[in-house]
């Protein structure tokens, strides 16, 4: 039985105007990925291990859990987070896009010794901007 405290998980969902198909390649091939998240070498295979270039903070594991095309795709980050996205046909060309990052514990710390509850709010605001720049790279 888990008895930390759970913080809760980011979630950011918006539509946008793209077909389903085009915001699965963004999301589920390394070269989609690249542009609007960070450099990778994802391979939308569950149990797939890859790795993403988060800059400052170095190379950062992951594996791929979950694949349902076009609809989910999650993979755990690190030791402790899982980033699931999801995709639904709004029709007319448009996409509903949610990211929901979770894993979240208030007296967990990261493999940098960063507690969670600090980071959650740094990337709380980053993935803001992440998943606006996902739209402006479907949308254009």
């Amino acid at each position: 039985m888990d008895t930390h405290e759970a913080l809760p998980d980011i979630v950011q969902t918006g539509i946008f105007k793209a077909p389903i198909e085009k915001v699965w390649a963004a999301i589920s091939t390394a070269e989609g990925l690249s542009v609007w998240f960070m450099p990778n070498n994802l391979q939308a295979v569950v149990g797939q291990e890859f790795t993403i270039d988060a800059g400052p903070f170095g190379m950062q594991p992951c594996v791929v859990k979950e694949v349902d095309e076009p609809n989910r795709i999650a993979f755990a980050w690190g030791k402790d987070w899982v980033v699931t996205i999801t995709l639904q046909t709004m029709g007319d060309n448009q996409t509903e896009c949610t990211l929901i990052h979770s894993g979240w514990k208030a007296d967990y710390v990261n493999e940098l010794g960063m507690p969670h509850a600090v980071v959650r709010t740094q990337m709380q605001g980053g993935w803001v901007g992440i998943h606006q720049a996902l739209g402006k790279y479907v949308e254009a």
